[in-house]
């Protein structure tokens, strides 16, 4: 999450795209967390929808036992904020392995980013979308192994208003480098334009991403803030993926921001409606408790974000669901492997 400025999305109709079936022939078999038929689905094809929030990692490292008490809120995916090196000191190798270890040790599908990228091409000393690819492959060894629980967001909101015409070739170009590096993982990608495109550049060139993946296994993830006040403008929007048979989720969204005031209802009835996955903005630790969901990460002091977004109508207590792999014999509480080593601490939102 970043401040952003106001913008409208563009309401002409884009022009439909033929639905999307499984992956090409000639594409490599995925494993684990993949995306079948415009969905997500678990390895064994269940549909998994996710249903969680961000934790603030990077900047607050210490806060690990967050993830237990974002678990028993009812969540069965937490996305996590790592960091690449170039805005923030970088996530370590072995950070991320007690990360995964403890997402399996709470029963939860891990979703990780790399924040540096945020706002590139306004941001001084904002990461490219190919320099997060190369964290990736730097703790590819925390992620062996690992596609039934995690998800790898490559970059949080890469472009903010500038050369942002660019997001379609260097997306597809930064998830073939991870290909090539042997990864099988979903991948997830964020929106250009503070991660809310306004400008319709995902939407539009969604389909040709997603078929350059070799492994036809990218998922689209779309930040609701200003730009999303309106419900039909929440609906227009995920409904063009859902008939056009790409897979799209809310990766980040609120229930106030500075640029406008997005509509939490909207998106979380639209969300439950089409059985697509949404992850709030954020556990806790934001500037001023901005957008926080417990107050000083305290779990039982909840805000009013917090009480919306885990028990009002729609919300995570009363919609998520467990992901099989866990209720099937995955690891569930063991963490194995490359799982577990001692977590090794600021957000300006």
């Amino acid at each position: 999450m970043q401040k952003r400025p106001r913008h409208l999305l563009p309401t002409e109709a884009a022009t439909a795209l033929a639905s999307a079936s499984g992956p090409a022939d000639e594409a490599e078999a995925a494993t684990g967390i993949r995306v079948s038929n415009g969905r997500v689905v678990e390895a064994n094809g269940n549909d998994f929808v996710m249903r969680g929030v961000n934790h603030p990692h990077a900047w607050y490292t210490d806060r690990t036992g967050s993830l237990a008490d974002i678990k028993a809120k009812d969540a069965n995916t937490v996305r996590v904020v790592l960091s690449s090196g170039q805005q923030w000191p970088m996530t370590s190798v072995a950070e991320v392995s007690n990360i995964v270890g403890l997402c399996k040790q709470n029963r939860l599908i891990g979703v990780l980013e790399v924040h540096d990228t945020t706002g590139y091409g306004e941001v001084s000393g904002a990461a490219t979308l190919s320099e997060a690819a190369d964290y990736w492959i730097k703790v590819k060894g925390a992620l062996r192994g690992q596609e039934s629980y995690v998800v790898i967001n490559i970059g949080n909101e890469p472009y903010g208003n500038k050369d942002y015409e660019r997001w379609a070739s260097d997306t597809s170009a930064a998830i073939r480098k991870l290909r090539s590096a042997g990864f099988g993982h979903a991948i997830m990608v964020d929106a250009p334009n503070w991660g809310q495109d306004y400008s319709g550049t995902m939407r539009n060139d969604a389909r040709r991403v997603f078929e350059e993946d070799p492994r036809r296994n990218t998922i689209f993830s779309i930040h609701m803030y200003g730009v999303y006040e309106n419900a039909d403008t929440v609906r227009d929007y995920l409904d063009y993926f859902v008939s056009a048979g790409l897979p799209i989720l809310i990766g980040e969204f609120g229930d106030w921001h500075t640029d406008g005031n997005p509509n939490e209802d909207a998106i979380m009835a639209t969300a439950e409606e089409l059985s697509l996955g949404y992850l709030g903005w954020s556990w806790s630790g934001n500037t001023g408790g901005y957008l926080d969901m417990v107050k000083n990460f305290k779990a039982n002091s909840l805000t009013d974000w917090g009480k919306r977004i885990f028990h009002g109508t729609h919300g995570i207590a009363t919609t998520a669901k467990e992901a099989t792999i866990y209720a099937s014999g995955g690891s569930g509480g063991s963490t194995g492997g490359n799982d577990g080593t001692a977590p090794r601490g600021h957000l300006n939102a």
